[in-house]
């Protein structure tokens, strides 16, 4: 009935000579096929009162062991048709029309943009951030496929981006070139099965929601009970439990048996077990000059003779590790990752 009325008075407008105007639909809006070219079509977020916030029907979710990417900040939000089962390995069997979306912006003041703690948060205030993009994953009959779209300067539009884009950026004085993705980079990260070649979600996983009760409440997954991820950031966890949380987040999509570097010998997910594929004095395989000359992944008690944090130090092409995400050195996580050998016992001359 209420459509009927609507309809009615659409047309009574038309005969009148009038436009009706544009009705804004209350939710996301899944498009099954073409990628419109405006993320507003979309309507996953919505700017309400110089804020950038989730439209309603998208729920904003954070993660407890994040992707470092550049020292942006990130907007999450997470859009169902109905709430996804947990399947065996923790992850959720998304229904075909959902749409996750990740938002990557940096806080500024007058003298420009600035590197602060990443706290999460369900609005973006416009007057005190840049947005650069947001990145969406739909599940469509076909699987997942990713999509980029980049912001333009007024903060009123982002556009579709399907061969990426070269940002320059300016943190705290620095200059680099935030990379946007393109749709192959994307498969990158979301692809750690190389024979199957599917696209998954990373961060929107029960384990690493930060609040489970609220994606529950929320309508987003059904309730399971799952041990959720140690977070890297966590100072009240153990430095072992700190350290492998990080490299499962930041490397382990590709490093692990069927992903994209299994050619590496490296397995750095969580449940790994032997200690020599997580790197510990383990010679390289694949790693060419990306060595920096050092022998082992990990020397224990020895960070400056390991691979590992040589890698994840550098920005130069063909050492730099992860070689996709990012332009800038994670200096937290580096040292993380060298505190974490310093205080490993034993050595590698056996």
């Amino acid at each position: 009935m209420k459509r009927a009325l609507v309809l009615l008075f659409a047309g009574a407008l038309a005969a009148c000579g009038q436009a009706p105007e544009a009705v804004q639909p209350e939710g996301p809006v899944f498009h099954a096929d073409a990628n419109p070219a405006r993320l507003s079509d979309w309507n996953v977020l919505q700017t309400t009162r110089g804020h950038l916030v989730p439209a309603q029907g998208s729920v904003m979710y954070g993660v407890r062991a994040p992707l470092f990417t550049d020292y942006a900040h990130k907007m999450r939000t997470v859009h169902v048709p109905e709430a996804a089962p947990v399947l065996e390995d923790s992850s959720l069997d998304y229904p075909v029309g959902s749409v996750l979306s990740k938002t990557f912006y940096y806080p500024e003041d007058g003298s420009g943009l600035v590197k602060v703690a990443d706290t999460g948060s369900d609005a973006i205030d416009l007057s005190a951030n840049r947005l650069i993009e947001t990145r969406l994953l739909v599940r469509r009959e076909a699987g997942w496929e990713p999509i980029s779209y980049v912001w333009n300067a007024d903060e009123t539009e982002a556009t579709l981006k399907r061969t990426g884009a070269v940002v320059p950026l300016s943190l705290d004085g620095d200059d680099f070139a935030y990379v946007v993705p393109n749709e192959n980079q994307c498969a990158g990260c979301h692809v750690t099965d190389m024979s199957t070649g599917e696209f998954h979600p990373l961060g929107a996983t029960a384990p690493q929601f930060t609040d489970r009760s609220r994606m529950v409440v929320a309508g987003v997954m059904r309730p399971d009970t799952f041990a959720q991820v140690v977070s890297y950031l966590d100072e009240d966890a153990t430095l072992d439990e700190r350290a492998r949380s990080y490299l499962a987040a930041n490397c382990a999509h590709c490093h692990q048996p069927g992903g994209p570097a299994d050619t590496s010998g490296l397995d750095l997910r969580l449940d790994a077990e032997d200690l020599r594929t997580v790197g510990r004095c383990k010679p390289p395989i694949a790693a060419g000059s990306g060595t920096g000359g050092r022998i082992f992944s990990i020397v224990p008690g020895d960070p400056d003779a390991s691979i590992l944090p040589y890698r994840l130090a550098s920005t130069k092409p063909g050492a730099m590790m992860p070689e996709l995400g990012r332009s800038l050195a994670h200096e937290e996580g580096v040292a993380l990752i060298r505190d974490w050998i310093e205080a490993m016992d034993g050595d590698c001359a056996s």
